[in-house]
């Protein structure tokens, strides 16, 4: 049951990033938050995610990702999983205040610049950041 739980969410991580404008995607571990996976983000240290296939961080390497747009505020994967992380425990917390018995299955965030679509399950953290579509 649990390896058809995750291959669901890869299948639907996989749906998500093959939508026009995704700039990265992330997998978090759903018990602490830790990078498993990650694509179009840099990482600050090429130890803290393993199963990256992106390089160690560099300035070219850098522009090559965020498509040179270092004023866009594009961040470290570390800074992303990390603001992601909170944010999740903060809508859990809502959640649980409004009713014990249920539970976050996917949040939306659109800023001006980026949406952020989170989909947790029982064992992973998805996260697909793409621009934001016109209104």
């Amino acid at each position: 049951m649990a390896q058809n739980a995750s291959d669901e969410t890869l299948s639907l991580l996989s749906r998500l990033s093959q939508k026009p404008g995704v700039q990265s995607t992330l997998i978090l571990s759903r018990e602490n938050g830790t990078i498993i996976r990650t694509s179009g983000l840099i990482s600050k240290s090429s130890s803290a995610n393993p199963n990256s296939t992106l390089p160690a961080p560099n300035d070219s390497a850098a522009d090559s990702y965020s498509n040179g747009r270092k004023e866009s505020g594009i961040h470290s994967a570390e800074d992303v999983a990390s603001a992601v992380w909170s944010f999740l425990t903060a809508a859990g917390s809502l959640v649980d205040d409004l009713d014990k018995e249920d539970e976050v299955r996917l949040l939306r965030l659109r800023t001006k610049k980026n949406e952020l679509v989170i989909v947790p399950d029982s064992r992973f953290i998805l996260v697909a950041i793409h621009d934001t579509p016109p209104a």
